[in-house]
């Protein structure tokens, strides 16, 4: 998309638009699109910089109403306790109602196995496609972006899937004009991507200018981390380190946030947002190449999982 929207004459119009009021503006017709149009839209709410930003923006959708829409986040039981600690606390303060699909609750009922690995992030499918099935959601908010992996590059803003979840390419339809179509058969439901034109330094521009509260750990700290297979890793339950794993304590911060088995740290002395997005700004690598190993399973790992009900 362009850079900015313009009303009137000259880019000096004073009633040109910002880079970042445009998509705050298509973003927020997005969640107005999709109140009007279906029964009962949920947001994916993990507690993650992207999906912060995806509420922030639907509060402003419909203030000075309520957000018209509940919360939903698959835990792997392996998440962050400060990312969870944060989910919780902005439920609370704007009295939102979450609904929380837990892989650890399928695991010990015997309806998922652990993976050797200990990653369960690929694990999150079927909980994920459960409670949109039980609970008759018919449009799925979801913070992915075009730019974070090319799977999700081949995505439009609204996104058909059948009744078993599962995403077909050839299914995609066509958006022009930002006209979006949210047809679908009973069974079928709909995920929205109202970031999908976003990049991660817009986002983290918005979050500066927004003034957007965020877990600590997306800023430098210290922390006990391992390497393994080029990241740093976080110890814990889920199977590190290994015996030839050494721990020690670095300076790090997350540029994005999943499964502690999956999502690794990166060096940095970063504790302001300015010096964040200097960061960010310099990065030639995406925040879930450079940080995501669950991603890494296979070239196509990430579109097999979109295909069988992942977002």
């Amino acid at each position: 998309m362009t850079s900015a929207v313009t009303v009137g004459e000259g880019v000096d119009s004073p009633y040109a638009l910002s880079h970042l009021d445009a998509l705050e503006s298509e973003a927020v017709h997005i969640f107005r699109e999709v109140a009007g149009e279906f029964e009962r839209p949920v947001i994916l709410f993990s507690g993650g910089k992207d999906s912060i930003v995806m509420l922030h923006l639907a509060l402003k959708a419909f203030t000075p109403a309520a957000v018209p829409f509940t919360l939903l986040h698959v835990d792997t039981g392996h998440n962050f306790p400060e990312v969870l600690a944060y989910r919780d606390r902005v439920v609370a303060e704007h009295g939102l109602r979450l609904h929380v699909a837990s892989v650890q609750e399928y695991i010990d009922a015997g309806k998922l196995r652990e993976r050797p690995d200990g990653t369960r992030n690929p694990l999150q499918t079927v909980p994920l496609t459960e409670a949109i099935q039980q609970h008759r959601f018919d449009a799925v908010f979801g913070g992915g972006r075009r730019d974070e992996e090319k799977a999700r590059a081949k995505e439009r803003v609204f996104s058909l899937r059948d009744e078993f979840s599962q995403w077909d390419p050839r299914r995609q339809r066509p958006e022009l004009w930002q006209l979006y179509n949210g047809r679908h058969a009973p069974g079928e439901h709909v995920r929205v991507f109202p970031l999908s034109n976003w990049t991660e330094l817009d986002v983290w521009q918005y979050i500066a200018r927004e003034d957007i509260d965020l877990p600590e750990i997306y800023f430098a700290h210290e922390r006990e981390v391992f390497q393994r297979s080029g990241m740093w890793l976080t110890a814990g339950e889920w199977g590190g380190p290994k015996a030839d794993e050494t721990v020690e304590t670095r300076l790090v911060r997350y540029r994005t946030v999943g499964d502690m088995s999956c999502t690794g740290a990166v060096d940095s002395d970063a504790t302001t947002l300015d010096a964040v997005i200097t960061e960010i700004a310099a990065s030639r690598l995406t925040e879930r190449g450079a940080t995501r190993a669950d991603d890494k399973m296979s070239e196509a790992a990430m579109e097999d999982r979109k295909r069988e009900g992942y977002f």
